[in-house]
């Protein structure tokens, strides 16, 4: 039985796509796929049971029904982080350890997904560089692009991790960083005997979100198209300048969420004209009754809220780098990538099946 450790440098840099990634991949070739979460940070309740929300997804997808307690033993609730931090903790990496016993039974792979960074969960015996030693396991790193790359904390997970380390990935690269991280950055992870998997170019459907997911998460009301709020939204544009400028932009930004003031009804017209997918109204300010009338006409829902443009900016900007991957959709075009453009037979061989 081979097991693999999905962890990486930061949150949210894409482990539920690879664990799935790799669980569609393996179980289409034929083998019994187990999955676990050692660590859960996102607690809920499901058919009367505790676990962790990315978890019971995963299960979902991959077909299986694990007993949430043993797929994830260690659930960061409130009440566990106050003992935590109140007295050492004891016993937890040896919990996780009986617990992917358990769960490995009579499986070929077994897929073990990370919470965090590979260091997250030290102050309980439980970060992902610890449980990969204590369980003899394999691990992959996902270092996504943001910036720049975290090659330094690469290198120290190698070092940290040794023959443990099967290999990196590379997430979310644009594309005029792809020169530089083919050219330079992984030739150098290599010489330093960092196996680099994959590099995967950034995919907008990946971070996209639908209009009904983003007005909920901004806290925002739809008055428009109420039918349309299914509209997907990848990037987004600050209306804060002349139309003229405005346009400028507008044409080249696809899929593009207008963030705009409530009275700028000129930025407001050109926005619902070049079909944005959504226009998201700042300062609790309602447009006036044509825009409404045109908005209902051309449907484009429209999202009314509370916050300023500034405010809003970022919060957007940190939803998007932040959504999880939920839909059908995406998680057939994860897949893909997954099995199009990482070196999975490698993979394969390191872990000796």
């Amino acid at each position: 039985m081979a097991g693999i450790y999905v962890g990486s440098t930061s949150s949210y840099s894409g482990k539920n796509l690879f664990v799935l990634g790799l669980g569609l991949w393996f179980k289409s070739r034929g083998y019994s796929v187990g999955y676990m979460k050692p660590v859960g940070a996102l607690p809920i309740e499901k058919n009367g049971r505790m676990g962790d929300e990315d978890a019971f997804f995963v299960q979902d997808v991959l077909g299986l029904s694990q007993d949430p307690a043993e797929v994830t033993p260690v659930l960061v609730t409130q009440d566990f982080k106050a003992r935590a931090f109140a007295a050492p903790c004891e016993g937890l990496r040896e919990l996780c350890v009986e617990a992917y016993e358990k769960l490995s039974e009579d499986k070929d792979v077994m897929l073990v997904g990370g919470s965090g960074s590979m260091y997250s969960g030290r102050y309980c015996d439980v970060d992902g560089v610890s449980l990969v030693k204590r369980l003899g396991i394999h691990a992959v790193i996902i270092d996504r692009f943001d910036k720049e790359l975290n090659y330094d904390y690469l290198l120290v997970l190698g070092e940290a991790l040794g023959d443990r380390l099967a290999g990196v990935i590379i997430n979310d690269v644009p594309q005029g960083a792809m020169e530089e991280i083919e050219g330079m950055i992984a030739p150098l992870l290599e010489r330093q005997g960092v196996k680099v998997l994959g590099i995967l170019p950034r995919d907008p459907l990946l971070g996209a979100i639908k209009v009904a997911d983003l007005a909920e998460r901004m806290g925002g009301r739809i008055i428009t198209a109420h039918h349309k709020a299914d509209r997907v939204v990848e990037d987004f544009l600050i209306g804060t300048m002349q139309v003229e400028n405005f346009l400028t932009h507008f044409r080249r930004r696809r899929n593009a969420a207008i963030i705009v003031g409530g009275d700028r009804s000129d930025v407001q017209l050109v926005a619902l004209e070049g079909d944005a997918p959504c226009l998201i109204l700042t300062g609790n300010l309602y447009p006036n009754d044509i825009i409404l009338t045109r908005a209902e006409v051309l449907e484009i829902p429209m999202v009314v809220v509370r916050e300023d443009t500034f405010s809003v900016a970022k919060k957007m900007e940190d939803i998007l780098s932040r959504h999880k991957l939920r839909d059908k959709v995406k998680i057939q075009q994860g897949a893909q990538l997954v099995s199009s453009r990482l070196d999975l037979e490698q993979l394969r061989k390191t872990l000796g099946i």
